[in-house]
């Protein structure tokens, strides 16, 4: 009985493996693309030349107009909004800082833990608009002050035009404190009617509070980073609540410059846990409800450098191929649609 010899595979014989014959690319493969196919399929615009028509720091504190709050490296400055250090507007403010700088709006400060009996707006008088803000601490979530403070809110949003909150407590990574904070949120705008949902604008959750020994592969797969995500998704079903991009209590002050000589780059370091946290707000709340400004949260004593902010802001978005619409709605257009003259 005799059997038949098997076939050698493809490629081998006589136990010497055979070159692969590569398939022939045609010519066309070696030519650029004619004008047609480029202007279907454009490159995306390159980081480094892509800016902002102009900036508007909706987050500027009042003492910092006399350092560099107005210097980003060369980039016009064509608005702010002044965070006053006092209830009441402070005599002699114009509504240009300079010839070509314009006070969007003035926010005056106001506790959660009482409803102010003295406030007033000076909106008419002075020709600036005017509006809000507060800070929410981790002294606030217990039950008591919780009722207060939602009562505050409320008052707040019946007789502001919006209504800013700096978030010194981690609720973005932390979930019981998430639900606390998302509880007051939905009990102090319930029952509100159409007219008076006043925009609610967020500091200090992008980027939320984080420790940066903790490396990208590990921050993945952390707990904190998954609540994170899930906390960007959940808050975004506000739909009158914008987050403003502040610099953060990350208890390292802002590197400057990339400097290429440096062993560890700290503004490269930066610009990646930045991306990583701009990921899922940008997902959840798109680019028109994400609002620049330079100053810290009210819990950082010290002010730090606007444009060492600014260029890491700008140069994270760009990387992040972000087309020049995007970068103009939350460098100015954004902050000028909600805190602008209605």
């Amino acid at each position: 009985m005799s059997f038949a010899q098997p076939l050698p595979s493809p490629g081998m014989a006589s136990g010497r493996r055979r070159p692969k014959n590569l398939p022939s690319l045609p010519p066309s493969a070696f030519s650029p693309p004619s004008t047609g196919t480029s202007d279907m399929f454009p490159l995306p615009p390159t980081p480094s030349a892509l800016f902002p028509g102009e900036v508007v720091d909706a987050h500027l504190r009042s003492e910092a107009l006399g350092s560099a709050g107005l210097d980003l490296a060369g980039t016009e400055v064509a608005g702010v909004v002044l965070l006053l250090n006092e209830f009441s507007m402070p005599e002699g403010l114009q509504s240009s800082l300079t010839q070509n700088v314009r006070v969007l709006s003035v926010a005056a400060p106001f506790e959660l833990s009482a409803i102010p009996s003295d406030y007033s707006d000076h909106s008419e008088s002075s020709g600036i608009p005017q509006s809000l803000y507060t800070s929410y601490a981790a002294s606030h979530e217990a039950p008591e002050a919780r009722s207060q403070a939602i009562e505050t809110l409320k008052w707040a949003f019946s007789n502001s035009r919006l209504v800013d909150i700096d978030v010194q407590s981690d609720v973005m990574s932390n979930a019981a404190k998430y639900e606390v904070f998302e509880d007051l949120l939905m009990k102090a705008t319930t029952g509100l009617s159409g007219d008076r949902k006043v925009p609610i604008v967020l500091s200090n959750i992008l980027p939320p509070p984080h420790d940066l020994s903790l490396p990208i592969v590990k921050l993945l797969a952390d707990p904190s980073y998954r609540n994170y995500q899930a906390h960007s998704a959940s808050l975004s079903l506000f739909p009158n609540l914008y987050v403003k991009f502040t610099p953060p209590m990350w208890n390292q002050p802002i590197p400057g410059p990339a400097d290429p000589t440096s062993e560890i780059d700290q503004h490269r370091e930066w610009k990646r846990k930045i991306k990583m946290f701009i990921g899922p707000v940008l997902e959840a709340f798109g680019y028109e409800r994400i609002i620049f400004g330079t100053s810290p949260s009210f819990a950082t004593p010290s002010l730090l450098n606007p444009a060492d902010w600014y260029a890491l802001v700008r140069e994270s978005f760009a990387e992040l191929a972000m087309e020049q619409d995007a970068i103009d709605a939350i460098f100015s257009l954004n902050a000028k649609r909600i805190y602008g003259s209605p």
